[in-house]
This record gives C-alpha cells, structure tokens and sequence, in this order.
C-alpha cells in the first residue's frame, strides 16, 4: 500500500485576532499537510524533531490522534519546541513570528521503510536549513533510490529574505530533486522578485523539474508540466474563517 512520508519542522502555532491570543494548536508546513492525510485514512508518517517539553508531547499526541505514525519524531534532552505567532487580518490572512531554540537545530533519526511509488513530501526552510542539510539530503537520496516519488512545497517566508543567498545551493538541489514543485506566488517574490508564473517556470524552475504548480491566493491555480502543458484551474469562491495551512492542505489534495 502505498503511503506519504512527511520530513519537515512541529511548531506550536498561537493564533491571534485583534492582538489577543484565540487559540494554540500544532502546527508546520509538511506537518499541516500530512494530518491533512491522516485525517483523510491515507497512510502518513512524519520526520521531525520537537522539544522535550508540554508542547513536545502534545505535538506528538496530536499526530496520533490523527492516524500518523510519530516514530520518527526525535526528542532532544534539555530542548524546548518552536513557538510560530500567527496575527489574523482582516481578511483573515496570517503575519507570521517564529521562536526557536536554535542551539538543538539537529536531525537524528533511522530511515523509515521507503518503497517504490511511496510519496515523500518535503519543503519550507526546513528544507533548505543548512544547519541539518546533510540529514535532510541524505533522507531525499535514500527515497529517490528507493523509487520515492519526491513532492518539494518551497514555501519560503519573507522572514527569511536576508538568508536567500545562503540558501540558495540547497533551494536548486531541491528542485532537482523534486518530481513535482508548488510554491506560492509569494514564494517567488521573495526568492527572485517574480510573480508570473511562466516567468518563474522557464526562468527558474523548468530546468531542474518539469512539473510545477504555482498557487496565488484567491486566484488561478497554474500548471506547468512535461510536454508543454500548460493548465489554469479556478479557485471555488468559499468564506476563509484563516489562510493558515491553506497551501499546506492544498498539498494534501
């Protein structure tokens, strides 16, 4: 049977309306999508680390009590799980701050079972750390050679524009890597100042990976793939109660 194995950071996200707190719950890019499967009966495990703290156990309670395996969440001694501030608008859309004890930034874990077709969703700066590139590259090589097929969300925020040149050796070896590549029209502003999508795909993306979904909000979702494909898909008008983890379960679909 196949099954979706997801690598990335747990984050304890508190969300505020008119400055006040409303609610705290788990959280992470590869970590929204993935209990997003769970939720939905597909086989899911996630790779990660958290805190040796409240937050940390929650976190991993909360993966259970959605139906994903928590094997491959290593807990550091003395360590204490991100915080992410997440502010609403308006419109309900999310200004985000990130708290994390950077001293533990580490990865330590055993390579899960990777088969053939099994899906291995990656991405955020998670995903381009270098602090544990050397984990996270290690892990994408063993499912590539395991016949992983390989899903990068670049999902790169503003907060870290000033780390855009540091980053960017292991954003490219992402993408080569990658079997298919989604990230946000705001992704691109901030890596390199572009928002049309074909501008993105044939400037930036198409020759490391030819398949490519760019989202932008309340507006088309582009596709740009092998053959020249090229398809825009509307956006259902609905009443958006957050955006936070909008792209994240837009993965998960």
């Amino acid at each position: 049977m196949r099954k979706v194995i997801g690598i990335g950071e747990t984050v304890l996200d508190i969300i505020f309306r008119n400055e006040q707190p409303i609610g705290a719950v788990p959280g992470g890019s590869v970590f929204n999508g993935i209990i997003s499967l769970g939720r939905s009966g597909v086989k899911s495990s996630f790779i990660s680390e958290a805190g040796n703290d409240r937050v940390g156990q929650n976190i991993r309670k909360f993966l259970k009590d959605n139906h994903v395996d928590d094997r491959d969440i290593y807990v550091y001694p003395e360590s204490k799980s991100p915080i992410s501030l997440a502010f609403l608008d308006e419109n309900n859309d999310a200004e985000y701050l990130f708290y994390k004890d950077h001293s533990h930034d580490q990865l330590d874990f055993v390579y899960p079972e990777v088969n053939p077709e099994d899906i291995v969703m990656f991405g955020s700066y998670y995903a381009v750390n270098p602090v544990i590139r050397p984990q996270v590259l290690g892990f994408l090589d063993h499912a590539r050679s395991h016949g992983a097929i390989l899903y990068y969300d670049v999902n790169f925020r503003p907060s870290h524009k000033n780390d855009v040149m540091k980053i960017t050796p292991n954003l490219l070896e992402n993408l080569e890597y990658a079997d298919f590549v989604r990230g946000s029209v705001d992704d691109f502003k901030v890596l390199y100042n572009k928002e049309d999508p074909d501008r993105i795909y044939n400037a930036e993306i198409s020759f490391y990976c030819k398949n490519f979904i760019c989202t932008n909000g309340v507006k088309n979702v582009e596709l740009r793939a092998t053959r020249g494909v090229k398809k825009s898909y509307p956006i259902m008008e609905t009443n958006v109660v957050s955006t936070i983890g909008a792209g994240d379960n837009f993965n998960a679909g």
